[in-house]
């Protein structure tokens, strides 16, 4: 295996493979309402889907159980994903209602449909979030917000101008572990939070894909150009599209960002960062070569510096930071992770719900994140996971990439939103658009 450190997958190797632009100012932090029509609870809700591959899929069935939306179209550029979701949603209602398409755009402008999933690559999240905001759809989005922070700071602006609701599938919000262990971490049970570890996932680390190879010619059932959209033009490669687009930095962020909108979004919660961030940034990890077929990092340290003397940890592949959060704090700790719970007091195990007499803050309870949705877009309440919340819980995910692709200490500006006395870190904040496609 060809394994290269940080000083050699340089900040101009990262420009060639995946192409990056400056990025756009700060966005506005959140609220807790969002203007638009409040609809009856007899009103139904029509929704489309783009995406119909893995997550498009689980989505989407959930949305096929409630009684109350229906999903009218789907929208997807494998002719093979498109029509197996067309025809499982019209057997589901025993109709031919669903229509399908090829491109997004034709879906957005049926004025009969109120909200969208959007289950796509990281590459084309923000095109397509960006034009379904301005077409006034509510928004179900796929973790991270985006492919880079310029794109995310697009989306936020975009949903704030056009009122829209929006749900981040970071799902772990609304399950009770994690819901319970943030509480207790923001009731300062664990007393002043000193430090926190985000624990994701590692990998891949496979080393017949860190080799470079020619492109092959794609499956006629697939657009493949419009499939790279905006990314850099490449030749076709199975392992680079359905399921693996994300080992390449030209449509993807590896598992750190693949996973950070989960983990960090939980820490934020405990934090009470919703709304705010790092000061200070420094990563570390190891990256197959810069033209491999896979080219994402596959083992990270990420060390971050957050206001009021509070210190972060994101790894992935150290033994010592488990999967998961935890807390740190002077009279305590919490860990949480899916299906599990520890925590330096053994009594709060036992609880599913934190008692009232312990919840010294209440936060937003959910426990269907799909039906959170629905029932946000019937009232225009902001959802669990707005697009301002998993715009700043994916931040420290894409500032530590920075920081690992230029070898060098990221300061962050979390109110202005920019990279402090550093130019050619600033420019990994976005990436150019391949012709014609112009992110407005």
């Amino acid at each position: 295996m060809n394994k290269s450190a940080t000083s050699n997958f340089t900040r101009r190797r990262f420009l060639a493979t995946a192409g990056l632009a400056l990025a756009a100012p700060a966005i506005l932090t959140s609220c807790s309402t969002v203007g638009g029509h409040r609809r009856s609870a007899s009103e139904r809700i029509n929704i489309g889907v783009i995406g119909c591959g893995g997550m498009g899929n689980g989505n989407t069935n959930n949305f096929l159980k409630m009684s109350d939306c229906r999903v009218v179209a789907a929208c997807d550029v494998d002719e093979n994903h498109l029509s197996a979701m067309v025809k499982r949603v019209n057997a589901k209602y025993n109709n031919q209602d669903c229509k399908g398409y090829k491109d997004y755009r034709a879906l957005l402008s049926r004025t009969d449909i109120d909200a969208v999933m959007i289950a796509v690559p990281d590459h084309w999240h923000g095109l397509i979030a960006v034009e379904a905001a301005r077409q006034k759809k509510d928004i179900y989005g796929e973790k991270p917000l985006a492919r880079t922070v310029a794109e995310q700071q697009a989306i936020v602006r975009a949903v704030q101008k056009n009122k829209r609701i929006w749900q981040t599938g970071s799902w772990q919000r609304s399950q009770s572990n994690f819901h319970k262990a943030a509480e207790i971490v923001r009731s300062g049970h664990i007393g002043r939070i000193t430090h926190v570890e985000v624990g994701l996932p590692d990998g891949p680390n496979d080393p017949k894909n860190q080799v470079s190879r020619p492109g092959t010619t794609p499956p006629p059932e697939l657009d493949f150009d419009m499939w790279l959209g905006p990314s850099r033009k490449v030749g076709y490669l199975q392992e680079q599209v359905h399921g693996n687009w994300r080992w390449n930095y030209n449509t993807g962020g590896g598992q750190l960002l693949d996973w950070i909108g989960h983990h960090c979004d939980i820490a934020h919660w405990g934090m009470d960062c919703d709304n705010s961030g790092p000061t200070e940034i420094s990563g570390h990890g190891e990256f197959p070569p810069a033209d491999g077929v896979w080219n994402t990092c596959f083992k990270y340290r990420i060390e971050l510096k957050y206001p009021h003397n509070i210190t972060m940890t994101i790894a992935g592949g150290h033994g010592d930071i488990r999967s998961g959060t935890k807390w740190i704090g002077t009279n305590g700790w919490v860990w949480v992770d899916r299906g599990a719970f520890q925590a330096s007091n053994e009594e709060w195990r036992d609880y599913k719900v934190l008692p009232d007499r312990f919840r010294k803050v209440k936060l937003y309870k959910s426990t269907d994140h799909h039906r959170n949705f629905i029932e946000c877009v019937r009232s225009r309440s902001q959802a669990i996971t707005p697009a301002e919340t998993a715009h700043h819980s994916s931040i420290p995910g894409h500032l530590g990439l920075i920081s690992m692709m230029t070898g060098r200490t990221i300061r962050w500006d979390s109110q202005k939103e920019v990279i402090l006395n550093d130019p050619g870190a600033s420019e990994l904040l976005g990436r150019p658009y391949r012709a014609p496609w112009i992110l407005g």
